[in-house]
C-alpha cells in the first residue's frame, strides 16, 4: 500500500477512536457506579436503540471480512456463513428473547439460577461463557491483524503484532471505564457506519455490472478457475463425507450458536420490558439481514473484480478481500478515489473489530464478576466490588485474547467465530432450553449439560485439523489431530442436550415445581421481572 493509503487509514482510525474515547469519557462521568448502570446501562435504550447494539454486536470482522472472503474464494459454499448466522436469528426471536428478558438480571447465568441452586450453575455458566467470549474476542483480533498487514502491505509483522495490543488496550479501556451504556453507544455509532460503507460498496459493485447480477455471478465464476462449479455446492465442503459431516456441523453450529452467546443475551438487559427486547430483535433482523444480503454482493464482486488469485495472494484466508475491492472500484492502487475508498473502508473495518471487542469484553467480564467471583465468594457480594472486579477480570481477558489472537493470526476470521458458535451452541443453548421448556430439569442436569457440550467442544477443535496436522494448522509441525471435522458442533452439540437429560435423570433432586411455576409465568408473562 502507497503512503497515502496508510495516512489516510490512520487519520480515519485516529478519528474513531478519538469520537469513541469521548464517548467512554462523557458517559463515565454521568455514571450512577451501580452495578444495574454498568452491567445493563440502566436499562434505558429505547428497541431502534437496542437493535443497532445488537447488529452492531452481531455484524462483526468476521461478517465483514471473513464471509466476504470465503464467498470470493469457495463461490456458493462461502455464501452459506450468511445464510447461517441469518437464520439464527429467528432461533432467538421466537425462543429466547423474551423470556430471557423475563428471566434475568445481567448474565446466561440468571436465567438458570432462578429454578436452581446458584452456586454450580453460575460456576459452570461462568466458565462457559468466558470460554466462548475468549474464542469470539480471538476472531476480532485476528481481523485487526490482517487489516494492518495489508495497510502495510504485508510486510509489517511487528505492527500487526502491536496492533492486536493495542486493540485490546482499547476494548479494556471502553469496558472499565464506559461499562454497557459507552458500549451501546459505540456500538450504534459502528452500525451506522458499517451499514452505510457496506451499501455504498454494494452500489458501486453493480454498477460495474450495469445492475446485471447475473453478469456478476458469471464473471466470478469465470475468473474463480473453477467455472460453473463456483457456482455449485461443494467447492469447499463436497469433497468427500468428511467435508460433508464438517458442512453440516458449521451449519449447526451457526443457526443453534446465536441463542447461546453470553454478549448477545446480555442486550436484552438493555432495555425496560420484554415487549422492547422483541421488538430490539425485529430491528436487528432487518439491519442483519439487509447487510448479509449486501456481504453475498461483496463476495462475489471481489470474486469478479480482483480475483481470487489476488485475494488469496494478499491473505491466504480471505479476509482482506473487502479493503481489495474497495481499492479497485475507486480507481486502482494510484487513484485518489482508491486511495479514499480503501481507507474508509479500512477504519469502517477496524470500527468494527473496536466495537465487537468491546461487547464481548463487556459480557465476559460480567460473567466473572456476577457468576464467578459472587459465587466463589462465602459471602455475597456487594454491587460496588462486584463492579471492580468486572473492571479487573477485562484486563485479564484482553491479555489472553491478545496472546490466542497472535497465534492464529493466519486463520479466517468467520471460520474461528465458527468455532465460537460451536462451543456457545454446545454448551449454553442446552441448559437453557432446558431451564425454560423442561418441567424436570435440576441442578445436576444444568451442570452436567454445560460441561458435557463444553468439554466434547474444546477437546474436539485442540484434537481436529485446525491446530495440529496440516500446513493450515496453528501447529503445523505436529501432529495431534484425532478428530477429522474442523468444527465440533456436530458431535459436542448433541452431547451437551444428552449431557443435560442424563444429569437430570440420575439426579437424586427433587425438582422444585413451585420455582418451575413462578418461572414460567414471569418468563411469559414478565411478573416479576427486573
Amino acid at each position: 500500500m502507497t503512503v497515502d493509503h496508510q495516512t489516510l487509514s490512520l487519520l480515519l482510525f485516529s478519528a474513531f477512536v478519538a469520537i469513541t474515547l469521548a464517548i467512554t469519557t462523557w458517559v463515565s462521568r454521568n455514571r450512577r457506579g451501580s452495578a444495574e448502570e454498568f452491567y445493563a446501562g440502566g436499562r434505558l435504550f429505547t428497541p431502534m436503540e437496542n437493535g443497532f447494539a445488537i447488529a452492531g454486536d452481531y455484524m462483526s470482522a468476521a461478517s465483514f471480512l471473513g464471509i466476504s472472503g470465503l464467498i470470493a474464494l469457495f463461490g456458493y459454499d462461502g455464501m452459506l456463513y450468511s445464510v447461517g448466522f441469518l437464520v439464527a436469528w429467528l432461533v432467538v426471536l421466537f425462543l429466547v428473547a423474551e423470556l430471557v428478558r423475563n428471566c434475568g438480571r445481567f448474565t446466561l447465568a440468571d436465567v438458570v439460577a432462578a429454578r436452581m441452586r446458584e452456586r454450580p450453575v453460575r460456576i459452570a455458566l461462568g466458565t462457559s461463557s468466558v470460554t466462548v467470549s475468549v474464542l469470539y474476542l480471538v476472531a476480532q483480533m485476528v481481523g485487526a491483524g490482517t487489516l494492518v498487514a495489508l495497510l502495510l502491505g504485508g510486510e509489517g509483522e511487528s505492527a500487526q503484532a502491536w496492533t492486536v495490543i493495542g486493540v485490546g488496550a482499547l476494548m479494556v479501556i471502553y469496558v472499565s471505564l464506559g461499562g454497557m451504556r459507552a458500549t451501546t453507544w459505540i456500538q450504534i455509532v459502528k452500525s451506522v457506519l458499517l451499514l452505510g460503507g457496506t451499501v455504498a460498496l454494494t452500489v458501486l459493485v453493480l454498477l460495474r455490472f450495469h445492475g446485471d447480477f447475473d453478469r456478476l455471478l458469471l464473471t466470478a465464476a469465470e475468473r474463480s478457475g473453477h467455472g460453473a462449479a463456483f457456482l455449485a455446492p461443494g467447492l469447499k465442503y463436497g469433497g468427500d463425507w468428511t467435508a460433508r459431516f464438517d458442512f453440516i456441523s458449521l451449519g449447526l453450529a451457526l443457526v443453534l450458536g446465536t441463542a447461546g452467546l453470553p454478549h448477545i443475551l446480555s442486550r436484552f438487559y438493555t432495555v425496560p420490558t420484554a415487549r422492547a427486547a422483541r421488538r430490539s430483535v425485529v430491528w436487528a433482523i432487518g439491519l442483519i439481514g439487509g447487510f448479509y444480503l449486501m456481504t453475498i454482493v461483496l463476495g462475489f464482486g471481489a470474486a469478479a473484480i480482483v480475483g481470487p488469485e489476488a485475494v488469496r495472494g494478499s491473505n491466504a484466508a480471505g479476509n482482506t478481500a473487502v479493503p481489495l475491492l474497495a481499492l479497485d472500484l475507486g480507481g486502482g492502487a494510484d487513484s485518489t478515489g482508491g486511495t479514499v475508498l480503501f481507507a474508509v473502508v479500512a477504519a469502517i473495518a477496524f470500527a468494527t473489530i473496536l466495537a465487537v471487542v468491546a461487547g464481548i469484553t463487556l459480557a465476559s467480564s460480567a460473567s466473572v464478576a456476577h457468576d464467578l467471583y459472587a459465587s466463589l465468594r462465602r459471602r455475597r457480594a456487594e454491587p460496588r466490588s462486584e463492579v471492580a472486579v468486572a473492571r479487573v477480570a477485562a484486563v485479564g481477558i484482553g491479555v489472553v485474547a491478545i496472546a490466542l489472537g497472535l497465534l492464529a493470526r493466519d486463520l479466517n476470521v468467520a471460520f474461528l467465530v465458527g468455532l465460537a458458535f460451536a462451543v456457545a451452541a454446545s454448551a449454553n443453548l442446552p441448559v437453557l432450553l432446558y431451564s425454560l421448556f423442561w418441567r424436570d430439569f435440576t441442578t445436576r442436569g444444568a451442570v452436567w449439560a454445560v460441561y458435557g457440550g463444553l468439554v466434547p467442544a474444546v477437546a474436539l477443535v485442540v484434537l481436529s485439523p485446525v491446530v495440529s496436522g496440516s500446513p493450515e494448522s496453528l501447529f503445523p509441525g505436529v501432529d495431534f489431530q484425532y478428530f477429522p471435522l474442523q468444527n465440533p458442533g456436530l458431535v459436542s452439540i448433541p452431547l451437551g442436550f444428552v449431557a443435560g437429560w442424563l444429569g437430570t435423570l440420575l439426579s437424586s433432586e427433587v425438582p422444585d415445581e413451585a420455582k418451575h411455576a413462578e418461572v414460567e409465568v414471569r418468563s411469559l408473562t414478565g411478573a416479576g421481572a427486573v
